[in-house]
């Protein structure tokens, strides 16, 4: 029987609705939880509002929360520099000593488990607090932790955006009277703002959930909010980890839209001045 180009689409749009359903269904049934009356996490009994006030009152929730937003935003911010760094010496140079092991090195989290680097690093930790009483296990080792996990990431993401890149621009720019400083800053950072964008946005989420890294370097005082919610899960959640979770999906999803906006915009208009330049 041959197939028409009718059936072909609705299948491919079948396909399509029920990978949506699959990914987004478990998201949605949470968010409806949140406002379920009754204690029992999935069991819905009507509609209310207790839980949000609720979580206001759970000031180990709210700390966790607070502790991990704060990692995050430092994990993304120095997954991003550190990766770009990374990312621009191996586009860039293409021979140097140690190239290999340097990029062996850099994608290495990529492949291993977590458990084995969480192990790694807090083996390495107690080593060095050992020698010389520095670090603490808390919140800096499990933003080292993290920075390691999302340097690694941002670099594949920066490097992919710099292979794409026109060396003659930077050139012209160069011959023109440029400084190298002056080509990176003015020239090869504009064009890779959007990669930068993604890969924050990338390493924020990595950080925001980690589980592995963070109950291996986590010390006292330092439990982030993925650690309050794996250790209550073991004696039942209750809606109010609903509500959390569902705060959360609104800030995730207004950043992404604000973001991805950004980006759209950011491209138009260096669309735009592509050809304006190219009309003169």
């Amino acid at each position: 029987m041959r197939l028409t180009p009718n059936f072909n689409r609705r299948f491919g749009k079948g396909w399509l609705a029920g990978g949506y359903l699959f990914l987004y269904l478990p998201i949605v049934a949470l968010i409806l939880y949140s406002f379920n009356d009754s204690p029992v996490a999935n069991v819905w009994r009507g509609f209310t509002l207790k839980w949000y006030g609720a979580l206001l009152e759970d000031q180990e929730m709210l700390n966790g929360l607070w502790l991990s937003v704060k990692i995050a935003f430092f994990t993304a911010c120095g997954s991003v520099v550190l990766g770009t760094f990374a990312a621009f010496a191996l586009v860039k140079y293409k021979r140097f000593f140690g190239r290999t092991a340097f990029s062996g090195m850099v994608n290495a989290p990529l492949v291993m488990p977590e458990v084995v680097v969480g192990l790694s690093l807090l083996l390495m930790m107690v080593s060095v607090q050992r020698a010389v009483g520095f670090p603490e296990r808390g919140a800096l080792t499990i933003w080292m932790g993290h920075l390691l996990l999302g340097m690694a990431y941002a670099t594949v993401v920066v490097q992919a955006r710099l292979q794409e890149l026109n060396p003659q621009l930077e050139e012209a720019a160069m011959d023109l009277g440029a400084r190298p400083r002056q080509v990176f800053f003015l020239v090869t950072l504009p064009m890779i703002a959007q990669a930068l964008m993604s890969a924050w946005l990338l390493t924020f989420t990595l950080s925001l959930d980690d589980v592995v890294l963070s109950a291996f370097l986590s010390g006292p005082g330092s439990t982030t909010m993925p650690l309050v919610i794996f250790s209550r899960a073991r004696l039942g959640l209750n809606p109010s980890v609903n509500a959390v979770a569902t705060l959360i999906v609104l800030v995730v999803a207004i950043g992404t839209v604000l973001a991805s906006y950004a980006i759209a915009n950011a491209e138009r208009k260096r669309q735009r001045e592509m050809a304006e330049a190219a009309r003169h």
